[in-house]
């Protein structure tokens, strides 16, 4: 799976110059430039295209060519690259609890990354948008473990775990997940579904976020937040499309394509 994998086009990318042996400093690296440097952005899905999901087509889009991804995309090539390295990487899925009522049973939307270090499991997910984990969490219950963002826990509940973030002081749940390998049909399926269901948030509204070492950087339609590591949050709605456009491009770092469907995507976004 990894042999025509450019890896030095990708640590080009994200602006890796250290160490690639297989070990738990080198994975950490990896996770803060890849979250640094690859954006998270929705805006195949929002003009209505199916991310490709082989390894020819994230290399074109998020490595070559400028561009970010979703979760599919993010930790697909992470799972690429990781595994060329001589890492020990399995995928997982999840179910996205973040912002929905308690008790509401989600699908298996979200993709996450099993690795095993030494035979000690861990968790990497360089692709959950504004929270997005810029460490890498030991697979262990009801700990709180340092990020180079937010704290982060994994709280144990029969046979399952949920990924939470210490944010403004509470804990916020973010999603559920097992420990069942889902393999590259299984996030096609959901790939094709959040891509083009009508109803998909990913269809209807446009997303952008970046974690940068002393803050992360949100947008969600107009709305562009700036929230800095001190607790401070700076607030603007982007009323037109050159400023989307702008934004997106000097402080997302998006490659934009000159199309006319996205120009139409972004002026019919809510005002």
């Amino acid at each position: 799976m990894t042999a025509e994998l450019d890896l030095p086009a990708y640590f080009q990318r994200i602006d890796h110059h250290g160490s690639n042996a297989p070990t738990l400093a080198t994975l950490a690296a990896i996770v803060k430039a890849h979250a640094a440097a690859i954006p998270f952005e929705n805006l195949d899905p929002l003009v209505g295209r199916t991310p490709a999901l082989d390894l020819a087509g994230l290399e074109s889009k998020l490595v070559r060519g400028g561009r970010g991804g979703y979760c599919f995309e993010h930790n697909l090539l992470l799972s690429h690259v990781l595994r060329a390295l001589g890492f020990q990487v399995r995928g997982l899925a999840a179910r996205v609890i973040w912002n929905q009522p308690e008790g509401r049973v989600t699908p298996r939307s979200h993709m996450l990354l099993h690795v095993d270090l030494d035979g000690a499991p861990h968790i990497v997910d360089v692709g959950f948008g504004g929270l997005t984990l810029t460490g890498v969490l030991r697979l262990v219950g009801d700990r709180e473990q340092p990020t180079p963002h937010e704290p982060f826990r994994l709280v144990a509940d029969g046979g399952y775990f949920g990924m939470q973030a210490l944010v403004r002081g509470e804990w916020r749940p973010l999603y559920r997940f097992d420990l069942q390998e889902q393999f590259q049909p299984d996030y096609e399926v959901t790939n094709y579904f959040l891509s083009t269901h009508p109803a998909s948030h990913f269809r209807t509204g446009l997303m952008a976020a970046r974690a940068l070492a002393d803050r992360r950087l949100a947008l969600r339609n107009r709305d562009y937040a700036v929230h800095h590591l001190g607790g401070e949050t700076e607030r603007r709605v982007l009323d037109t499309t050159e400023e989307l456009r702008r934004v997106l491009a000097d402080e997302f770092r998006i490659d934009l394509p000159a199309d006319p469907a996205l120009d139409q995507a972004l002026d019919g976004l809510p005002r």
